[in-house]
C-alpha cells in the first residue's frame, strides 16, 4: 500500500488538505498527517482543526511514497521555514520519490530546491518563486518529473485525483472519477 505523507502546518488552505486526504484514503492510499508542532490539532486558514496522526519529527522518510504540501500562506511559510520537512523534501527529491504542492505551497517546495523548471501554483505566487517555468491556468494539475503542483482550493479535487493515478495508476484514478462525479477534471 502506498504510503503518503501531509504534513500540516497552522494557517493550512483547508480545502486541500482535506479534499486530498479524502480522495486519497478513499483509493486505499495510507495517508499519514504530521503536525508541525507538538500539539496535534492543527488549526486552517478558516478556523476549522484538524487532527494529525504524529508529530513531522517521528516521519520515517524511507516508509514513504509522496510528500503533500497543503498551501495556505501561514502553513506555506511554516512549511518553507521548518527544518524538518525541507530535509524531507530533500531527501524524498534524492531519491527520485514522488512530492506535490499546492496553492502556495509550491514556494516550499522551490525553498527547498525540489521544484522543477514547470509548474503551477496561486496566481501571483510565482512573483515570490519565479515566473519561469510558471505554467499558470494552461492546466489544473503540472507534472515534472517527480513533481506535481496544482492551483488553489478549486483544482484540489484534480489535484488529488492525479495523485491517485500516479500512485494506483489509470483504472483507479477512473473508478474513483467516476465515483466522484468530477468529469470536470
Amino acid at each position: 500500500m502506498s504510503k503518503v505523507l501531509v504534513p500540516l502546518a497552522g494557517g493550512f488552505e483547508e480545502i486541500e488538505a482535506v479534499t486530498i486526504v479524502d480522495v486519497l484514503r478513499r483509493a486505499e492510499i495510507d495517508v499519514l498527517l504530521a503536525s508541525l508542532t507538538n500539539e496535534k490539532a492543527v488549526k486552517g486558514t478558516n478556523g476549522i482543526t484538524v487532527l494529525a496522526d504524529m508529530h513531522i519529527q517521528d516521519v520515517d522518510v524511507e516508509t514513504l511514497d509522496m510528500i503533500v504540501l497543503p498551501g495556505g500562506w501561514d502553513g506555506t511559510y511554516a512549511l518553507a521555514d521548518d527544518v524538518t520537512v525541507q530535509t524531507i523534501l530533500k531527501e524524498m527529491d534524492a531519491k527520485g520519490k514522488n512530492i506535490a504542492a499546492i496553492c502556495a505551497a509550491p514556494f516550499a517546495l522551490n525553498k527547498a530546491g525540489v521544484l522543477k523548471k514547470n509548474y503551477t501554483c496561486y496566481p501571483s505566487v510565482e512573483e515570490q518563486i519565479r515566473k519561469d517555468g510558471y505554467l499558470g491556468d494552461i492546466a489544473k494539475v503540472v507534472e515534472d518529473e517527480n513533481v506535481l503542483t496544482s492551483r488553489g482550493p478549486g483544482t484540489a479535487l484534480c489535484f488529488a485525483l492525479e495523485i491517485v493515478k500516479k500512485l494506483k495508476g489509470d483504472e483507479n484514478y477512473s473508478a474513483l472519477k467516476e465515483g466522484l462525479l468530477a468529469d470536470f477534471c
